[in-house]
């Protein structure tokens, strides 16, 4: 049995907007990552998106208006609505969605990244 703590988890990433599996459970990813500065408008057309803030204050910019969570709030954002994540300040954030799921869903681009594995590069 694996126990894995996310305080040390999100401690161990160095670069924001890098995912890593935390673990995977049935068919999806618990992931976390570090969070500053703004993504990249993009949405997920199979997989709806959880985000859990762990420490910070995380901007979920929304076509229809934006929805701010801080510390242990979560947020489902629906498949299909596009969004942008915004950070002003470092945050510290878990995400759950479809494996396979890629962080800039739609939109591709230079902000793509690999799914990281904890322990692997940070």
């Amino acid at each position: 049995m694996t126990v894995t703590n996310i305080l040390a988890a999100l401690g161990s990433i160095s670069e924001p907007w890098q995912p890593h599996r935390l673990t995977s459970v049935n068919d999806h990813d618990v992931k976390v990552a570090k969070l500053h500065g703004e993504f990249v408008w993009h949405s997920h057309p199979d997989s709806d998106e959880l985000f859990l803030v762990v420490a910070g204050t995380l901007t979920l910019q929304l076509r229809d208006g934006d929805v701010v969570l801080g510390p242990q709030d979560v947020h489902v954002v629906p498949r299909g609505v596009e969004h942008c994540p915004r950070a002003d300040d470092e945050v510290w954030v878990v995400m759950v969605e479809s494996k396979g799921t890629v962080n800039t869903g739609d939109a591709g681009g230079e902000r793509t990244a690999p799914l990281r594995e904890l322990g692997g590069p940070a």
